[in-house]
């Protein structure tokens, strides 16, 4: 099945990581016109580079910091202004922080809160009136962190900031309902990713969570970006306010 995104407007969050960049050309791949952002411009600019170099549309607004919301106007303004419309927002930048309660300062808290909250709801709020125009579908990134815990992370602030998500996905859903739009959430577990290279290194850490993984493996970025597509797709018509879990099993221990 192909062209499942065709001449879409996707907005696609955090391009210049790996689940974004992932997304950006898998996404383009079937046909959709791509809108990035990225705080880190080489990484951003090496994604739309990748994109526009296998035959994929691609812009990019970086350096962006969506935890401002007049970045966020900003990266809306520069896709309506170039294509007119936004049909799909996936919500995908964010910076996790991980530390025990006893060890989380006070700006370590709104950190998190700035970086994995703020720019969904910043963003969202920012595209509203165009998605529904369109009757568009968001799609958020949450974590599996947010529905389990696990003994080698300290994983607090971080799995309230993502249970947030998933709440906020479930009242954008309600909310976008009478204008034909849907929203869904993705609850990754542990990818390979640049966020997780340095840990995947720590044998025991590594050990640990490959063995709560029923398929026996750590995640690939792609297969994140695979069930983004489909929430982002016709395919997924009358799927709205879940989140679907993408993590080898682990959530079923």
């Amino acid at each position: 099945m192909k062209n499942r995104l065709e001449n879409k407007v996707c907005i696609i969050t955090g391009t210049g990581g790996s689940i974004g960049r992932a997304a950006a050309i898998r996404f383009a791949r079937e046909g959709a016109i791509i809108a990035g952002c990225d705080y880190n411009s080489d990484a951003g600019q090496e994604t739309v580079d990748l994109v526009l170099a296998a035959g994929g549309k691609m812009i990019s607004l970086h350096p962006a910091n969506l935890t401002k919301m007049s970045d966020c106007r900003k990266l809306v303004e520069l896709v309506i202004q170039k294509y007119g419309r936004i049909d799909v927002l996936f919500n995908n930048a964010a910076m996790a922080h991980f530390n025990w309660i006893e060890d989380i300062t006070e700006e370590e808290w709104h950190l998190n809160t700035r970086e994995e909250v703020d720019l969904v709801f910043f963003l969202t709020q920012a595209a509203w009136p165009h998605l529904k125009v369109s009757h568009g579908t968001i799609v958020n990134t949450a974590s599996l962190t947010g529905h389990r815990v696990f003994k080698p992370l300290g994983g607090l602030a971080h799995a309230t900031a993502k249970m947030g998500i998933i709440g906020m996905t479930k009242h954008l859903a309600m909310e976008g309902r009478e204008h034909g739009m849907r929203a869904n959430s993705i609850s990754p577990g542990v990818i390979e990713t640049k966020q997780t290279e340095e840990q995947l290194k720590d044998k025991e850490w590594a050990d640990y969570f490959l063995d709560k993984s029923i398929i026996g493996r750590i995640g690939k970025p792609e297969e994140v970006a695979n069930v983004a597509l489909f929430l982002a797709s016709e395919e997924s018509s009358f799927v709205t306010g879940v989140d679907i879990k993408v993590d080898g099993g682990m959530s079923i221990w």
